[in-house]
């Protein structure tokens, strides 16, 4: 079933309950766009599962037309192009790629979305806007420090608006919450935070080595990242592996912390430190940390993070949060609601997240969606919209995504090392520490080049 055009849907969604919520959240431009007929030419590198929910919310709120998709798998790529198909308003099915290079090389798209593992995101996010493109980039935005500072430097260079899948900045209870009591005040002094994560997450297995299939292009795949042995399609568990991601401080902390940051209006963090390892699940061929402590020091102000992929969470009703600590009162926040408890004994406020369930009844369609970040995700491309319009950094742009990102790429090199960590952005060098410094840059695998090479 096609989804409804953006510009009549959205007065479906206007009549509805979270109207008012979510016009105030995203800002006048939400009704400039509610009539708006301009047609964005749209591609998608990695049609996994995410990559394709973000392309169906980016359908659904805007007049696209979605020209071209890339993934090495290519039954991944078959599916994704029929759905497409389905729900675009021309019915037409995308051209279909293998190689990222050969779609870019066609210039002829305005976003590109990057839903690819993370060990990609820093050639592709370059190739794309070197190609005319915007972006809307999955967070990451690296795998290590200097890719996230290439990146950076592309998007100002070539005046390229990059909206990063931090969305936590678009979902509508938090950034209620943001507004009615982090700004208002009511927290008064903060000067701690705690962050979390206890979902059994970490994949728990041993298998053996297996024969790629005919129709995956491991090799590409593994792009300038080591060659494992093949274990399975990585789908869903390339997260397990150092090698491909930044483990679940990579994953998980990098949208918490880059909530709270929102939240609190932090820059950089002044010293990081991060003790852990794999303490409990032993068994696993992962390589990521089981537990793992991290302290984001700022003026004042310590955010604390930790994960735990076993056992059961501290507070069962955020499971996956943060809560931040005033002088006046608590805040906690998550993907699913918040509470503010005031110190005087005075009324909890509590807000639930808010769901476009009647607004979008496609959703209920689509396989393994996150209702709840469905909305956050729609807000989240409609700033990106209205951030190229008019010329101004969208909510989630790159250097805030960089920001988050590299501050948790620090936290695991920080436990690696055992010692913490100083990060100067303007000289790209971890201070007083060479051996950290030399961490910064990871070794690719040829022919590949690492971007800051060609970017220095």
């Amino acid at each position: 079933m096609k989804s409804t055009p953006f510009y009549i849907n959205r007065r479906k969604f206007l009549k509805g309950t979270t109207a008012a919520l979510a016009l105030s959240s995203f800002g006048a431009y939400g009704l400039d766009l509610v009539y708006s007929q301009k047609k964005w030419n749209v591609g998608l590198i990695g049609c996994g599962w995410y990559g394709k929910s973000d392309l169906f919310k980016l359908i659904q709120v805007a007049h696209v037309e979605v020209v071209s998709l890339c993934d090495v798998d290519q039954k991944h790529l078959e599916e994704a192009a029929n759905l497409v198909s389905q729900r675009q308003e021309s019915g037409k099915k995308p051209r279909l790629y293998q190689d990222y290079r050969k779609m870019l090389a066609e210039k002829d798209l305005d976003i590109v979305l990057i839903g690819s593992p993370d060990h990609w995101h820093a050639l592709q996010a370059i190739e794309a806007m070197e190609s005319g493109a915007h972006l809307y980039l999955q967070k990451p935005i690296s795998l290590d420090i200097l890719e996230g500072e290439a990146i950076l430097e592309t998007a100002r260079k070539l005046g390229k608006k990059v909206q990063v899948g931090t969305q936590r900045r678009s979902t509508p209870h938090l950034i209620e919450g943001k507004k009615n009591i982090v700004d208002a005040g009511l927290l008064g002094k903060i000067s701690h935070v705690e962050m979390c994560c206890y979902y059994n997450m970490r994949w728990n297995a041993n298998p053996p080595v297996q024969q790629v299939p005919d129709h995956f292009d491991y090799d590409f795949w593994s792009g300038p990242a080591p060659l494992r042995p093949f274990i399975g399609l990585p789908h869903g568990k390339w997260r397990a592996f150092m090698e491909y991601g930044n483990g679940i401080v990579g994953d998980m902390c990098v949208h918490m912390l880059d909530a709270v940051r929102w939240m609190l209006g932090l820059g950089w963090p002044k010293k990081i430190s991060s003790t852990g390892g794999i303490y409990v699940q032993k068994d696993s061929i992962a390589n990521t940390s089981d537990t793992q402590t991290a302290i984001f020091e700022f003026n004042e102000l310590n955010c604390v993070w930790q994960h735990r992929s076993w056992g059961t969470p501290t507070d069962p009703e955020y499971p996956w949060a943060f809560f931040i600590y005033g002088e006046k009162g608590t805040f906690k926040g998550s993907v699913f609601q918040y509470e503010f408890i005031p110190n005087n004994g005075g009324k909890t406020i509590k807000r639930e997240v808010v769901y476009e369930r009647a607004q979008y009844p496609e959703d209920l369609k689509e396989e393994g969606i996150e209702l709840h970040t469905a909305p956050a995700t729609r807000g989240h491309m409609l700033d990106l919209l209205d951030s190229i319009e008019n010329d101004r950094l969208p909510v989630a742009d790159v250097e805030q995504g960089h920001i988050s990102t590299a501050s948790c790429i620090m936290a695991n090199l920080s436990m690696g090392l055992n010692r913490p960590l100083v990060y100067n952005p303007q000289k790209q060098i971890i201070v007083d520490d060479p051996k950290a410094t030399s961490l910064l840059k990871r070794k690719y695998r040829g022919p590949w080049q690492h971007p800051s090479e060609s970017i220095l």
